[in-house]
């Protein structure tokens, strides 16, 4: 049995929506409904946050806050924000059904922590919202974790730890480093170290690549090799224990917890 009581894991680009694609389209379009035109690379940037300070993260980004200076005489304010807000939220409700697809190995990965009397819950930078959208449509597939907590349903989100620990609360779990936190980005690898849990980190599947299933699929090589690299440097400076392509690999990492744990080590040690 393991000495792990709890897997918290994010959503898009950890057990669903490969690449996590379904929030950038909606950003994209979002900003350009203000007259900005911003890249993807522009909001992949703070990707994990919730979706409000993801906004107020990209606004106040150099060059989007030069362009919005031009395009309105004025800076990026708080009121932007909120404007914009009321805006993407309802495009990433339309389009999280459209990259609502698991993960290869995501079901199977969870079956196995399962049996080991792993409990299993979420959180995300998704809102309610969004996510009373998509938790029907995972649950309908056969994955409906214990808990989840949506940004905006605490006074912060990512990178506080504020959702973490709520969600071991809620689950009873403790202590923190009997908890492994699973994410594809480096603000929801930082929730899992302030709130003193281990944390495994996602390189292939998420955020940093960006690429669609078929897209990655046809990748070669050492194209996927400089991803791999370039993903692994971004979640171990923010603390990360392990980092692994996907979360088919997930039941391998809890069992090197587990012999770290048994070999007296803590998490980020």
């Amino acid at each position: 049995m393991s000495a792990i009581k709890a897997v918290i894991l994010d959503w898009a680009g950890t057990i669903v929506d490969f690449g996590s694609r379904a929030p950038m389209g909606a950003f994209v379009r979002a900003f350009a409904e203000f007259g900005v035109a911003i890249e993807v690379a522009d909001a992949r940037g703070p990707m994990g946050m919730a979706k409000w300070d993801h906004i107020h993260a990209v606004g106040n980004s150099p060059r989007v806050a030069a362009a919005w200076r031009e395009a309105h005489g004025r800076d990026f304010s708080d009121a932007d924000v909120d404007a914009i807000f009321a805006v993407f939220e309802p495009l990433n409700v339309a389009s999280v059904v459209d990259h609502a697809g698991f993960i290869p190995g995501a079901l199977d990965a969870i079956a196995a922590l399962k049996g080991q009397e792993i409990k299993i819950g979420s959180t995300t930078g998704y809102t309610r919202p969004i996510m009373s959208v998509l938790e029907p449509v995972a649950a309908a597939g056969g994955y409906a974790p214990e808990v989840v907590v949506c940004a905006g349903d605490l006074p912060a989100g990512r990178p506080s730890p504020l959702m973490m620990w709520y969600a071991m609360a809620r689950m009873g779990v403790w202590p923190a480093d009997r908890v492994v936190k699973v994410d594809d980005t480096p603000v929801g690898i930082g929730e899992g170290t302030a709130a003193g849990t281990w944390t495994v980190g996602l390189a292939l599947t998420g955020n940093i690549s960006g690429y669609s299933e078929a897209e990655f699929a046809a990748l070669p090589a050492d194209t996927v090799a400089e991803i791999r690299a370039r993903a692994t440097a971004e979640m171990d400076a923010v603390g990360a224990d392990i980092v692994i392509d996907s979360i088919a690999d997930l039941p391998a990492a809890v069992a090197e917890i587990d012999q770290r744990i048994a070999a007296g080590r803590k998490p980020g040690g």
